[in-house]
């Protein structure tokens, strides 16, 4: 392979702005370190193993992943599952099990499956960005607490006004500075300008550090110290595969939402590869493992990237923090950051959703705020889409399932004509069956499929029972004007259902889409 196709395989050929790449991933992984940092805390891992992990999951899927501009790192969503197998079996079992995920990911990625999460209907993902974006703001809210003697508490008086009125500076530069030039990411220049006023006027407010030293060497190379026994491939399983679906249902969702903005289109598959490579990579070198980042992919496009660079920027950045740079990014201030993830949840947050509450049918509302809800409640992104999905194809259903008529008629030789308007499916058996008058039917009936279609084993049962009702009293039953993969069905049925299928291979219908 020459160079130039090397190149090109991994959407390098594009136009890249290498200082708006640059800038972009400097801000993006000011973004990621304290959220890494937090995420390690909460699971209760070592500091360093979510910083490797940013780096690791940055690097691979940056080069690697399913679109440019995507951003991956330590992501809380993966992270929370892994806290109950944490607690009882210790980090190496956690390093084990998100290796295994990775595996998982890969094998979704190989067969191609990662095209179903695009069946996801829009109020679903409407939900899932508001809870998001509500989440995002909430868990900044925490950063106006403090440590003491062990509790948790919150600030008051002067390092509350200090706090606020940091955060507030940042929010300002962040919505003017664009006015002034959009050459320079204006998250970038929030941040440095917050923490310029801070080191000058020695400023007494949180900083990274008090969060964790973020000092390190490269992330070293080991293989998970746990029995290769099924005894441990019983316990880590369940929390691979949660982890797994987690990270491939956010990140996914994640990859659609770039779509929409970019006006571009991803390659899922690719993704559902570079995320299970870099769990595995995860598992065997330290680090937390992850998944696409939402917020962090939002700053980075706000930020205008359009190109892998920036996400390879952003993780370079965070090896080199870890390395060398510690001392310097451990003084940045909490609120320049906080002000930047607040103004993403803003972003992130669709506004739209508000005005399509008067146009949007009323199954779709409160699928959006069922999906909105268990989010901001359950911290479950997965779990909030998987809700969401199933309300409404259970709501797609019950519409379908009220569509089911028949007009009846019957022709100058005595045969009764039953006309079938609507998909004849479990849902809409029941209705279907109430059409037709078996006693008080002549000796031929026709049912005419023309404007119907037979889809699942539901309707082949109804078929087989109302032929059974119809026999059982001398009475013949025809199908009529059936489409070739209605046939199939029925050709599969044949040893449950007997009817005497009446074929009319020019109609439309009976063509494959």
């Amino acid at each position: 392979m020459t160079l130039k196709k090397y190149i090109n395989l991994f959407d390098f050929k594009q136009k890249v702005d290498y200082k708006i790449e640059v800038l972009a991933g400097l801000t993006v992984a000011m973004t990621m370190i304290p959220e890494s940092l937090s995420f390690a805390l909460l699971a209760g891992l070592p500091p360093l193993v979510g910083l490797y992990g940013a780096f690791i999951m940055g690097i691979i899927t940056a080069i690697f992943g399913g679109r440019p501009g995507l951003i991956s790192g330590g992501a809380g969503a993966t992270v929370i599952v892994l806290i109950a197998l944490m607690k009882s079996h210790g980090l190496e079992y956690v390093f084990a099990a998100i290796a295994l995920a990775g595996f998982i990911q890969i094998m979704v990625g190989l067969f191609k499956l990662g095209k179903f999460i695009r069946l996801v209907p829009q109020p679903v993902m409407y939900g899932f960005v508001n809870g998001l974006a509500i989440i995002i703001f909430l868990s900044q809210i925490e950063q106006f607490k403090q440590v003491v003697n062990g509790n948790s508490t919150w600030l008051s008086g002067t390092p509350l006004l200090i706090m606020a009125g940091l955060v507030c500076l940042t929010i300002a530069i962040i919505l003017f500075f664009p006015k002034i030039t959009q050459k320079i990411p204006a998250s970038l220049v929030a941040i440095i300008i917050v923490f310029l006023l801070v080191i000058v006027f020695n400023i007494d407010t949180k900083q990274v550090v008090d969060i964790a030293s973020v000092s390190g060497n490269l992330p070293p190379f080991h293989i998970p110290e746990v029995p290769f026994t099924w005894q441990t491939l019983e316990v880590i399983l369940p929390y691979g595969f949660i982890m797994a679906s987690v990270g491939l249902t956010e990140g996914l969702l994640t990859l659609n939402l770039v779509d929409e903005i970019t006006g571009t289109r991803g390659n899922s598959n690719r993704e559902c590869l570079a995320q299970g490579a870099a769990n595995i990579a995860n598992g065997f070198f330290y680090g937390m493992g992850g998944c696409p980042m939402i917020a962090q992919t939002l700053v980075n496009l706000s930020s205008g990237s359009r190109a892998r660079l920036s996400g390879i920027v952003a993780a370079l950045t965070i090896l080199t923090i870890i390395l060398i740079g510690a001392p310097i990014i451990e003084l940045v201030p909490i609120a320049a950051l906080t002000g930047v993830m607040i103004m993403v949840a803003i972003g992130t947050f669709e506004w739209s959703s508000f005005r399509a509450f008067t146009k949007m049918p009323k199954s779709d509302i409160f699928v959006m705020v069922m999906v909105t809800l268990v989010t901001i409640i359950l911290h479950n992104l997965a779990l909030a889409v998987f809700i969401g999905v199933i309300i409404a194809a259970l709501v797609f259903a019950w519409d379908n399932a009220k569509r089911i008529r028949a007009r009846k008629s019957v022709d100058k030789n005595g045969v009764k004509h039953y006309e079938i308007y609507g998909p004849l499916f479990f849902g809409s058996v029941a209705a279907f069956n109430e059409k037709f008058d078996v006693l008080n039917d002549p000796n031929e009936v026709v049912i005419d499929f023309a404007e119907s279609r037979v889809v699942d084993m539901s309707a082949i049962d109804a078929l087989n029972k109302l032929t059974e009702r119809y026999h059982k009293l001398g009475k013949k039953i025809h199908l009529k004007h059936l489409s070739e993969d209605c046939r199939q069905l029925l050709k599969n049925a044949e040893d449950i259902i007997d009817v005497n299928v009446m074929e009319d291979p020019t109609y439309p219908v009976m063509l494959k889409n």
